[in-house]
């Protein structure tokens, strides 16, 4: 499928820099947005050294039309291509995602065994309880779009004023659908992922439920989990008040797990 990619929303990927350059990031953006809402993270990664690979899922920075054509297991496809490609270029391989990246970047590491660590922000991993939540699975073979607000996603959840998120403005119900079905199997694997993992969550978060992070340090295999709380912003963090937060807590993490 030949997509037609907005300018400035395309993956892309830079080589490391000295001693560094032996641990690859692989970054993964959320649902409904594209590579520019995980570029403030990898600019400072690979300024420290890292190689980075900024990953674009399918239907995503492109078209609607695009978009509703993609499922669950194109982004998947898509995430685990580059961890493989960065595994074969580096002695290390650190993914970091903010919510379904983050979702997805779980159902990696916890089915391979080539990713050193992850790290995630505000991941989504526990289904909605709200009545159009549950009601979603009908609902995709009436309702093929969904505007962001009536499908759960506030329109901005950022806290800062005057910044947005390039994503969407609808929901293809389908796509939506895709990914909420595999959440159940995600957290029975979680006890496999047993690498360092760091969790950053915003407890002002209107999209995804903070609980979300405490189910996911409860089914964590791994003895080494970080927690850091974002309180100043929305779902957003890296892009919001605790931008310096995120960046110094995930470059931080990525260091540790080079060292290790």
């Amino acid at each position: 499928m030949t997509e037609q990619i907005q300018a400035g929303c395309e993956g892309w990927d830079a080589q490391g820099s000295g001693d560094r350059a032996s641990t690859t990031v692989v970054l993964f953006h959320g649902f409904t947005a594209n590579p520019t809402g995980v570029n403030p993270i990898a600019r400072p990664l690979n300024d420290a050294g890292y190689a980075v690979r900024v990953v674009r899922f399918p239907g995503h920075g492109s078209t609607v039309n695009d978009f509703r054509r993609t499922r669950y297991d194109d982004w998947k496809q898509a995430g685990t291509q580059a961890v493989e490609a960065a595994a074969a270029a580096s002695g290390k391989v650190v993914i970091v995602g903010h919510s379904m990246g983050a979702t997805v970047g779980l159902d990696i590491a916890s089915s391979r065994g080539d990713v050193a660590g992850i790290a995630v922000i505000n991941p989504l991993v526990q289904e909605r309880s709200d009545p159009l939540a549950k009601a979603a699975p009908m609902l995709q073979w009436v309702l093929p779009l969904l505007p962001r607000d009536l499908a759960g996603l506030p329109t901005s959840d950022i806290a800062k004023p005057n910044v947005e998120e390039s994503a969407y403005g609808v929901v293809p119900s389908k796509a939506s659908v895709s990914l909420l079905k595999q959440l159940p199997r995600l957290r029975s694997q979680l006890l496999d992922l047993t690498v360092p993992v760091l969790v950053l969550t915003s407890p002002q978060d209107h999209t995804v439920g903070p609980h979300n992070s405490d189910i996911l340090a409860e089914l964590l295999g791994s003895d080494d989990v970080t927690r850091v709380a974002c309180a100043r912003s929305y779902h957003v963090p890296q892009i919001d008040w605790d931008a310096d937060l995120v960046i110094d807590s995930i470059v931080g993490f990525v260091e540790k797990v080079h060292a290790a």
